[in-house]
């Protein structure tokens, strides 16, 4: 064993209590939350529409077009490099970036996405291999936390693929542990597609988990090719049940937006966009924003419906009445009101309805309302909102004080 893993391995050691201490891990992770991400996160992660093929140059464009089209401002605050950043593990196993892809290195790319007042975020996995075949972390979990916060790292999405037989529980408890051991506050991001049901057990381990497999850029045709990819109806039907897992500091995550990628229509992507909000979901952006056309700002930007999943309340909006093709999604909100959304999943125009009964606002009570799509205030509230709502597509309304 080399000296500075031996250094590391015996900083866990004395860091749990040592042989006089019958807590594990996975308790000490489970004392207290880490008191970060509050609201869901905001911010852009490079897979979606990158994949391996992610640059530098890529990310400090994507920085500066994050300021210039207004989304800094519009809350999304993190910028997430996704899998392939790694080059080798030096002599002592920490991990070095890949040179030829991030010339400057990590640490001088994380201080200019700081220099934009963003946040930066990185990628690793629970395994011995990346989903792309980069170096994981398993065994290294110490060294790459200490590297993360020596580089400024804000956010950590972790990955599960090459894993083995490891325990799910145990392996994001300790990388949760030497993320907290680091000296820096660092968003934990787990991404072991729900297979373990982290909803069950990972409040205090990480701030948002991931219960599906990767999202595919349908709005409902499954990937043939990708068997574990889904669409959007899909995911929307596995993480809407999971609601009551969900609030400040421990998120469901139902997977990055695949908005302004081409292979759903303006409508489909507003669809996409309202749901996600409405489950209280992390919106990370998953598309090219240096080159985004007028339609994808429009939806991304839209800040009344990003007003609703960052409301600080953190309920998780669900599905409270279906007929068909009909649904209405209600969301609670500060101060007593509602989000409501009423969502076409056919491929006709509908008339849906949402009552008092759905809404849980009383008909007497003369409640304002307000179109989040059309951006205009609505007659007040008389016990029922009802709109015609054009194939795949959303009627979205704030209602209450």
């Amino acid at each position: 064993m080399r000296i500075r893993e031996l250094f590391c391995w015996l900083a866990c050691v004395v860091s749990l209590g040592a042989p006089a201490s019958a807590q594990s891990v996975q308790e000490i992770v489970n004392k207290a939350p880490n008191g970060l991400a509050q609201t869901p996160p905001m911010g852009w992660n490079s897979w979606n529409k990158f994949a391996c093929n992610i640059t530098e140059a890529t990310v400090r464009a994507t920085a500066d077009a994050m300021v210039a089209s207004g989304m800094r401002d519009a809350g999304y605050e993190y910028v997430v490099i996704d899998d392939c950043w790694h080059g080798a593990r030096d002599a002592d196993g920490f991990i070095t970036a890949d040179a030829q892809k991030f010339p400057s290195g990590i640490k001088a790319l994380a201080d200019y996405v700081h220099s934009k007042g963003l946040k930066f975020g990185i990628y690793s996995d629970a395994g011995r291999l990346t989903c792309g075949g980069r170096p994981g972390s398993q065994g290294h979990e110490y060294q790459d936390a200490l590297t993360y916060a020596r580089w400024g790292v804000d956010y950590l999405k972790y990955d599960w693929c090459n894993t083995g037989d490891r325990n799910a529980k145990e392996a994001y408890a300790l990388m949760a542990h030497a993320l907290r051991q680091s000296g820096r506050p660092i968003v934990f991001s787990m991404c072991e597609w729900g297979t373990a049901k982290p909803g069950l057990w990972a409040q205090n381990v990480g701030n948002l988990w991931r219960t599906t497999g990767d999202i595919w850029d349908s709005f409902a045709k499954n990937d043939k090719a990708h068997d574990w990819a889904h669409p959007v109806l899909s995911i929307v039907d596995q993480n809407e049940p999971l609601w009551q897992y969900a609030g400040p500091g421990h998120w469901n995550d139902p997977d990055m937006l695949e908005v302004g990628n081409g292979g759903m229509t303006t409508a489909e992507y507003r669809s996409h966009f309202s749901l996600w909000a409405m489950m209280a979901a992390p919106l990370m952006a998953g598309n090219d924003i240096a080159n985004m056309d007028e339609a994808t700002r429009s939806i991304l930007l839209n800040k009344d419906v990003i007003a609703v999943d960052q409301d600080t309340l953190g309920i998780q909006g669900r599905r409270v009445a279906k007929d068909g093709d009909k649904e209405v999604w209600v969301k609670p909100l500060t101060g007593g009101g509602r989000a409501v959304l009423l969502f076409n999943r056919g491929e006709l125009p509908v008339r849906i309805q949402a009552t008092a009964d759905h809404v849980g606002i009383p008909a007497t009570q003369r409640a304002k309302v307000r179109d989040l799509w059309a951006h205009r205030d609505m007659p007040r509230w008389k016990g029922s909102l009802e709109a015609e709502v054009e194939p795949r597509g959303v009627a979205m309304f704030r209602v209450g004080p």
